[in-house]
């Protein structure tokens, strides 16, 4: 079974996380820009996710959330600044129940082909400070779900037909506002 390695040094704003997956590089990449897909496995543990929006497209946005088993709601936005198939995403994360807003931090997703139409996934996160890191880190955070879920907690869809329109999420204005009648 693949291991999903974390790297985190003490004292620097940055994390690393490396997975390599059993499917091909186009398949990963799908998974991580198509909202459908998104909202089949992610969700740790056990919770639910409702996409808002999800413009997997360079300037593009994406908000949604997640909700616990106990009703809890959890609310994440970004922006994508470049998404380049199949091999690399560029966005910003913010989780949205912080009292203080702009703890943002920036991701780099970069998906590497490996022999055997296997992916290797390497993730590359900046955080604005090392003690958001760190809060970042703490078991029970961010990353232990993103470990979680990388980790083939849902497996990755392979089905021939597996949905991949987003035509059935709504559309949103340069403002975030959703469009209505459109």
């Amino acid at each position: 079974m693949n291991q999903t390695t974390l790297k985190a040094e003490p004292g620097k704003q940055e994390i690393f996380i490396f997975r390599e997956f059993e499917a091909p590089r186009d398949l990963v990449f799908r998974t991580l820009t198509d909202p459908v897909l998104l909202a089949q496995w992610m969700n740790p543990f056990n919770m639910t996710s409702e996409i808002h929006r999800y413009d997997a497209i360079n300037g593009g946005a994406y908000h949604y959330t997640q909700t616990d088993p106990k009703g809890g709601k959890h609310v994440y936005s970004g922006a994508f600044h470049e998404v380049t198939a199949p091999e690399r995403i560029i966005r910003t994360f913010e989780y949205l129940n912080l009292p203080e807003r702009g703890h943002v931090h920036l991701d780099t997703f970069r998906l590497e082909a490996l022999p055997g139409n296997r992916t290797r996934l390497t993730v590359h996160s900046v955080y604005p400070s090392v003690s958001d890191r760190d809060t970042a880190t703490r078991p029970g955070m961010n990353t232990r779900s993103l470990k979680t879920t990388l980790a083939g907690s849902c497996p990755l869809p392979t089905a021939p037909g597996a949905p991949t329109s987003t035509s059935s999420f709504p559309k949103h204005d340069e403002t975030g506002q959703r469009l209505t009648g459109r």
